[in-house]
């Protein structure tokens, strides 16, 4: 119960950060001498993963310490390497406990591990394994992975799995943004009015929040189907479609001017949303990642200054 409370914990972002556990050698069953060795990050979830997989399997786990990150992010950052996974060989005596010389590697570990290099330093050859954890048994079995085994998928389930993270991690920011649009919404050619900054304000969250569903929930549902390759341009999409819907159901209260600055807010916020999303899936690359925040938050932050001059010019229009 733990484990399964430290999940949901994980994956709504409370523990996230600091979700980890003690790196070295772990055991599931009743590993032998001959027993594979299987690496991993020591981000608990990445832990909790590999140990659901490899149930009824008797192996070594020799856990590295990548700071608390899971096994894809520590690869790009470099605490996932061959001079980690070597010393913690070392560490552990892994040459007085299998008699066997091979470690199997997670293969989205490949972009930070040196595996020609691995043998060299510890004695140790490394082999990479499928994709998922949960295929770990039948490669083992098989004694090499197919192409399903090692192709990543995106899939609906897997992409709204990221969905409550996104969202739960949103508290403080949005909690800041409130906060600054009640203050902006108030200003008016009295100075500032406590019943405008409430009644304008209350418009301008529930907007944000619907820019958040836009951007960080319908955008990854409706991903393959958006058109244009650049998550901020889906994102753009959905907040286009989001503040149409804003202005369909009535808020003729509104003049023209703040209708204009609903729009650029909602369509700048799931814009950016949906950006984050650039981290979270096999479609983009390092440098293509960079390139989109080059051009989206040009956009983004553009149309976020211009809707808030919008608004607060609402009152003296």
């Amino acid at each position: 119960m733990r484990d399964k409370l430290g999940t949901i914990g994980a994956r709504t972002g409370f523990f996230r950060n600091n979700y980890k556990i003690t790196p070295g050698l772990y055991c599931i069953g009743e590993p032998s001498t001959t027993s594979p060795v299987v690496v991993t990050a020591n981000y608990k979830l990445s832990f909790d993963t590999l140990r659901q997989g490899l149930v009824g399997v008797n192996a070594w786990l020799l856990v590295i310490d990548t700071r608390g990150i899971n096994v894809w992010c520590a690869a790009g950052k470099g605490t996932f390497s061959a001079e980690e996974i070597a010393y913690q060989v070392h560490k552990a005596n892994l040459d007085q406990i299998v008699t066997h010389r091979e470690v199997l590697l997670p293969q989205l570990s490949a972009n930070g591990v040196a595996a020609h290099e691995l043998k060299k330093l510890c004695g140790f050859r490394g082999r990479f394994g499928p994709i998922l954890a949960a295929d770990l048994p039948k490669f083992l079995q098989a004694g090499e992975a197919d192409e399903d085994m090692r192709t990543v998928t995106f899939t609906l389930r897997e992409r709204a799995v990221l969905i409550p993270l996104e969202i739960c991690m949103l508290w403080k920011q949005l909690s800041v943004v409130a906060l600054i649009i009640f203050i902006l919404s108030g200003i008016s050619p009295d100075f500032f009015s406590p019943t405008l900054a409430f009644n304008r304000g209350i418009l301008l969250v529930f907007a944000t929040l619907t820019a958040m569903f836009a951007g960080a929930v319908a955008t990854p549902l409706l991903l393959p189907w958006l058109p244009f390759r650049q998550f901020w341009l889906k994102g753009a999409i959905m907040g286009s479609l989001a503040s149409l819907l804003l202005l369909f159901i009535g808020w003729q209260s509104l003049g023209d001017i703040e209708k204009i600055a609903i729009c650029l807010w909602t369509i700048s916020s799931s814009a950016y949303l949906a950006m984050n999303f650039t981290g979270s899936t096999p479609f983009t690359s390092l440098s293509g990642v960079a390139k989109e925040m080059r051009n989206g938050l040009i956009f983004q932050i553009g149309s976020a200054i211009l809707a808030l001059i919008f608004w607060i010019a609402g009152p003296f229009v």
